[in-house]
């Protein structure tokens, strides 16, 4: 199987670095497309095949990958749709806001379109570590199994309707923002408290590690939270601190606020 990924920016670069990192693709079935030949020049030096050309890197991949901005996304379909098999091929939309209906629009040929799936990665990707969110189109979903293998290589990846994307950007699009950003408030606390910023980052994120662990097999935060809350303790005191502050509130309106 080959795979060509249209676009070498922040997300389709990542992408692009993470397939070289499974064992799916040989790098020479790997085609990366990008228009300046500056961002093609990490990818060729590992092996992949890379072109300024985005109709040849269409012609000979079994899924093509678009991983431009929503803006460019028409004007690279017109440029590739005549190089496209509809019959073989599985076309995947990583720009944001446009719709499946309106890819098939676009991809519509002699009555027919090709399979096609929406996907949302976040840019943890890169090292194999995305929470992706998949919705295809009643094409796509009669054998997603090789869109799927893809991305469960490249971290956790969830099928659902198109309609809860942008819910699913907010929560892990945007959410590993608001991780990353807890983890600088936190590593200035640690600052604060007298370690060095080194130190207290690494101190973060080996607790974010251990708290992550804590949940992978099931069990809720809160019973989690319980077992390091005694009476009259370190950390109830800091939780209640956190919530007079409006902790949890911040937390749920940044999410329902990057909808708006």
């Amino acid at each position: 199987m080959k795979i060509a990924v249209i676009g070498a920016g922040e997300m389709g670069g990542a992408f692009a670095t993470g397939l070289l990192k499974t064992d799916l693709f040989k790098p020479e079935d790997i085609t990366v497309a990008n228009p300046h030949e500056g961002k093609l020049k990490p990818f060729a030096e590992q092996g992949t095949s890379v072109t300024t050309d985005n109709k040849v890197a269409a012609a000979v991949a079994d899924i093509v990958v678009l991983a431009v901005k929503p803006k460019v996304v028409k004007g690279v379909i017109d440029e590739i749709k005549e190089e496209l098999d509809y019959s073989k091929q599985t076309i995947v939309n990583m720009a944001a806001s446009i719709k499946l209906d309106q890819l098939e629009a676009w991809l519509i040929s002699g009555g027919d379109v090709p399979a096609i799936c929406q996907a949302i990665p976040n840019i943890g990707i890169a090292h194999r570590q995305s929470m992706t969110f998949l919705s295809p189109n009643d094409k796509a979903a009669a054998n997603p199994k090789p869109v799927l293998d893809i991305f469960n290589a490249l971290g956790k990846t969830m099928v659902v309707e198109e309609d809860l994307l942008g819910a699913g950007t907010a929560m892990a699009g945007c959410g590993i923002a608001y991780v990353l950003r807890f983890i600088r408030a936190a590593s200035e606390a640690g600052v604060e408290l007298g370690f060095k910023a080194d130190d207290a980052k690494n101190i973060v994120l080996q607790t974010i590690k251990g708290a992550g662990s804590l949940l992978a097999d099931g069990s809720h935060p809160e019973a989690e939270i319980d077992k390091v809350t005694t009476p009259g303790g370190m950390t109830i005191k800091g939780l209640n601190t956190l919530e007079a502050n409006g902790f949890t509130n911040a937390v749920i309106e940044g999410f329902k606020g990057s909808l708006k």
